[in-house]
């Protein structure tokens, strides 16, 4: 992929994050998320889980900072999501699933309701949420049970997270 490439599906996946719409990322939009997540599964955020989640959102806004955030002005521009994310993600893009590892583990807390293990249709919940349309979002729910066991593993979300910012598909 080139870079060119790249960066165009960076800079799809910045919509993604910028939950508001206000042209920049910032702390509010990991919060509106993790607000959106614990509606969706009836979760307060008072509890444990609505708590370790918004945890998860602050660590992953704080990693997302780190590595994005130029000026240190506390919001992401397109242009700096963009450039941060081309320069540190293309040589490890695990890296960035690790800084999402926090928020991603409770929100599997959440998601898992019988504690099994996430459903598809319980992450095709969680992609709506987040935004992602809705048929794409039962496809792309399905082809996370990689093993077709029904389950969803916290490795194979984890694997999924990075893969999706080093492929080319929008």
């Amino acid at each position: 992929m080139d870079s060119a490439d790249y960066e165009r599906k960076i800079a799809h996946r910045f919509a993604e994050f910028d939950q508001d719409g206000n042209g920049y990322i910032d702390r509010a939009d990991f919060n509106q998320a993790a607000k959106a997540i614990l509606a969706e599964f009836g979760t307060t955020a008072r509890s444990a889980k609505g708590q370790d989640l918004y945890s998860g959102a602050e660590a992953f806004w704080q990693g997302m900072a780190g590595i994005a955030d130029v000026d240190g002005d506390q919001r992401v521009t397109r242009e700096e999501f963009i450039t941060g994310a081309v320069k540190r993600l293309r040589d490890n893009p695990r890296r960035f699933a690790e800084i999402a590892r926090p928020f991603l583990h409770a929100l599997i807390a959440i998601a898992d309701e019988d504690g099994a293990g996430v459903t598809p249709d319980s992450a095709e919940r969680v992609l709506r949420v987040l935004g992602v349309e809705q048929e794409r979002s039962a496809l792309v729910a399905a082809a996370l049970d990689a093993d077709g066991d029904g389950r969803i593993s916290e490795d194979q979300i984890l694997e999924a997270f990075a893969a999706y910012y080093v492929t080319p598909e929008p």
